[in-house]
């Protein structure tokens, strides 16, 4: 599969593969336009994926705030006009990448939205303000933003431990976290920006009506694929039945599934779980 990088006003793109049908792909909070790898590979020959660095990650992290997803919405949206893709082509995120794609997909057409474990108003748990929510989910996350690793090896290694990966660690997975440490031999880090993560993670759990809104505003087909089991690879998924099932009730245009035997990584990264996205 060909890999050509670009760049739009600073963000850096990689589009895989040549076919002439287009998918603009956006990723996660504390991720890459490397969490589509696998997902590209296995596309039909006809299609080609566009995928960014985020505002703050990637090779895009020397592009200053403001942050939240708005501003990330206006990225995507300029990325899909820099590469021309009309109203045929097809828009996807994971994680916070689907909230990013619902405010772009409420802007202009698309052939269709694919929402992968996200996109779904995130109201905090009751009891707890958003600094906490924060914490609770994205917790394992933020704490490698803070550190420092004496090799790449000892970044692998990191991620290698992690519950989500442990039993599914592949050529893929790998790539895409060589691709995210920056800095000098024996104090590499991740090349994620502190203030842009938390700055997105405070704005989902405050703005669920913009959210809500944007989703009502969608006329395209709306595509949502769960993952049953979590971040940590526990077993209640980021958007369990009762927070998913009253919103496929009340947008009829939305077609809900559950990815068996998935967790929020692998639903991008096991081939089995990535073949259901393609």
């Amino acid at each position: 599969m060909s890999v050509e990088f670009d760049e739009v006003d600073g963000l850096r793109i990689a589009t895989f593969g040549t076919g002439p049908r287009t998918i603009i792909a956006v990723h996660g909070i504390t991720a890459s336009l490397m969490a589509w790898g696998t997902v590209a590979r296995r596309l039909p020959d006809d299609w080609s994926l566009v995928a960014m660095d985020l505002r703050g990650r990637g090779h895009s992290a020397s592009l200053p705030g403001p942050y939240g997803l708005p501003r990330h919405a206006d990225d995507v949206l300029r990325v899909a006009e820099h590469v021309g893709a009309g109203e045929d082509a097809v828009l996807t995120g994971h994680s916070m990448g689907a909230y990013v794609a619902v405010l772009a997909a409420a802007r202009r057409d698309f052939a269709r939205v694919v929402l992968v474990d996200g996109g779904l108003p995130l109201p905090p748990p009751e009891g707890m303000d958003a600094e906490a929510t924060l914490e609770a989910m994205l917790g394992p996350a933020l704490a490698r933003l803070r550190q420092t690793y004496p090799s790449p090896e000892a970044y692998v290694a990191f991620f290698k431990a992690h519950p989500a990966f442990e039993g599914h660690w592949n050529a893929d997975v790998e790539a895409y976290v060589r691709y995210d440490l920056t800095g000098p031999e024996g104090a590499l880090r991740s090349r994620v920006v502190g203030e842009a993560a938390l700055a997105d993670g405070r704005w989902l759990p405050l703005e669920t009506e913009p959210i809500s809104a944007a989703l009502e505003a969608i006329t395209a087909p709306l595509f949502l694929l769960r993952a049953p089991r979590g971040l940590l690879n526990q077993e209640t998924g980021m958007l369990p039945d009762d927070l998913a099932l009253p919103w496929a009730a009340r947008l009829p245009g939305l077609r809900d599934e559950v990815v068996p035997d998935c967790n929020h990584y692998t639903i991008l990264f096991d081939e089995r779980c990535a073949d259901a996205v393609v």
